[in-house]
């Protein structure tokens, strides 16, 4: 090795352990999703005890179990999963985890009457996008089920366009600057119902 090469390696050496070391822990609390650095172990069979292993959404902190009607799940080729609990925070794991391909989305049966709704992969189901029914995390409503006739019966009652998984995945990133701020005006609005309470 030529003494240049020497020197530039010795020089890029030094510098590196002078650069910050990042962990897991670093970002625990500086608002970076979960899924930044993936702080679950990768899991091959995600649907079992999903609640237990999965029980918030990693980017609102919204329950799942009590969202069950709304919750999403994805899994992608590496075995690291993403427990949402809309198809609006699902939107935004696979929008940050850009370079991992997920190998099945799940979402739930709105109609099925089972507590928690069951999850389903979502190329069998077919999506009510703008019905009045309320949703979590957006103002247009988008609820999937695993019945074509009975989401056309909701349809008829409640409104809305009949499609598929992609077109609910595209409204709701068209929905996405509308949905946040409203979360974020809805969020401010708690915040100071709560401070009122305890002032």
């Amino acid at each position: 090795m030529k003494r240049r090469d020497l020197l530039k390696l010795s020089a890029l050496t030094g510098l590196a352990s002078m650069a910050p070391q990042v962990s897991a822990d670093a970002c625990s609390t500086d608002g970076t999703p979960n899924q930044f650095i993936p702080k679950k172990a990768a899991d091959a069979k995600p649907l079992e005890n999903e609640f237990e292993k999965y029980p918030k959404c990693p980017y609102c902190g919204m329950d799942r179990k009590e969202h069950h009607r709304t919750r999403m799940l994805v899994h992608y080729t590496d075995d690291l999963v993403d427990g949402t609990c809309s198809i609006h925070c699902l939107s935004l794991s696979l929008g940050i985890n850009i370079d991992r391909e997920p190998k099945v989305i799940f979402g739930p049966d709105y109609a099925s009457t089972a507590e928690p709704r069951p999850l389903l992969p979502v190329d069998q189901l077919t999506y009510l996008i703008g019905a009045d029914l309320k949703h979590a995390m957006t103002k247009r409503s988008k609820h999937s089920f695993a019945s074509a006739d009975v989401a056309k019966e909701f349809q008829a009652k409640h409104g809305g366009t009949l499609a598929k998984f992609d077109d609910a995945l595209r409204e709701s990133y068209l929905d996405m600057a509308s949905d946040a701020s409203m979360i974020r005006k809805n969020r401010e609005e708690r915040r100071k119902r709560m401070q009122q309470k305890q002032g």
